[in-house]
C-alpha cells in the first residue's frame, strides 16, 4: 500500500511573519493528516521552518536544487547545503523551471541524480502544456519527460523519488483535469515504468500538480493511481491545506 503525500510548494511567496504562522497553523493540524505531509519553501526560510517542525511529523524539502556540490556557481543552492539544513525532498522538473528559466529534460535529469546521490528524494514534476493536450500528444510529452531520467537513473532509482504529473494548463489558472483525467495520465505513468519495473512502478507514489484545492482533493485523491498532490497556491493557507492533507480520510 502505498502511502499517501500531500507537498506544499509555497513559490516565491512570503515573509519571516506570514510564512512562521502559516508553518505555525500547519504544525497545529497536521495530527489529523492522511499523508505524509511536505513543506518546500523558499530557500531563505527553509532554517526557520526546520526549527518549527523539528520534532514533528512534517517533512521538509525545496523548491529547486544545483546539479554540483559546490564551487563557482552564483546565486545557486547545492544537495549538501539542503541536506544540511533539514531538507529531505526536493522539487526538480517544475514547469515553472523549465518554462521560465530555460531547464532542458538534461538539466533536470542531472538535477535529478544529483539530489539522489546526496541522499535526498526528488519529487520529479511532467506534464503537458494546453497547447499539447489539445494535439493529443499528452502521453508522448510525458513519456519523453519520463524517459530523460530513465535513461539517466534508470527505473530504479525511482524507489527513492516520487513524481507529480503536472498539466501545465491547471497551474494557477484555477482550471484542474478532472479526476478522470488525471487518472488517465496516472495509469499511463506507472503502466510505462511497469515495463521497465513492475515492482517499482507498483510503489511509486505519483501525485496530482494542478490546482488540487480543498473542493476537488479528495475525489482526485481517490482514484486508484493518484497518491496525493504537490500544492501551489491552497498550500499558502494552512486550513486549505490541511483540508487536502485529510480528503478522503474515513
Amino acid at each position: 500500500m502505498r502511502q499517501p503525500m500531500v507537498a506544499g510548494n509555497w513559490k516565491m511567496n512570503g515573509s519571516s511573519d506570514s510564512i512562521k504562522e502559516l508553518i505555525t497553523g500547519i504544525k497545529a493540524g497536521v495530527g489529523e493528516a492522511n499523508a505524509e505531509v511536505v513543506v518546500c519553501p523558499p530557500f531563505v526560510y527553509i532554517p526557520m521552518v526546520a526549527e518549527v517542525v523539528a520534532g514533528t511529523a512534517i517533512k521538509l524539502g525545496a523548491q529547486n536544487m544545483c546539479a554540483q556540490d559546490a564551487g563557482a556557481h552564483t546565486g545557486e543552492v547545492s544537495g549538501p547545503m539542503l541536506k544540511d539544513v533539514g531538507c529531505e525532498y526536493v522539487i526538480i522538473g517544475h514547469s515553472e523551471r523549465r518554462a521560465m528559466y530555460g531547464e532542458t529534460d538534461e538539466v533536470t535529469a542531472d538535477k535529478y541524480s544529483a539530489v539522489l546521490k546526496n541522499g535526498l528524494k526528488p519529487i520529479f514534476c511532467i506534464g503537458e502544456t494546453l497547447e499539447e493536450r489539445e494535439q493529443g500528444i499528452t502521453e508522448q510529452v510525458v513519456a519523453h519527460q519520463l524517459d530523460a531520467i530513465l535513461k539517466t537513473a534508470g527505473a530504479a532509482s525511482l524507489a527513492n523519488a516520487v513524481l507529480a504529473y503536472e498539466p501545465v494548463w491547471a497551474i494557477g489558472t484555477g482550471k484542474t483535469a478532472s479526476p478522470e483525467q488525471a487518472q488517465e495520465v496516472h495509469a499511463f505513468i506507472r503502466s510505462k515504468i511497469a515495463k521497465e519495473d513492475a515492482v517499482i512502478a507498483e510503489g511509486l507514489r505519483i501525485l496530482y500538480g494542478g490546482s488540487m484545492n480543498p473542493a476537488n482533493a479528495a475525489e482526485l485523491r481517490s482514484q486508484s493511481d493518484i497518491d496525493g498532490g504537490l500544492i501551489g497556491g491552497a498550500s499558502l493557507k494552512a486550513d486549505d491545506f490541511l483540508a487536502i492533507c485529510v480528503a478522503g480520510q474515513g
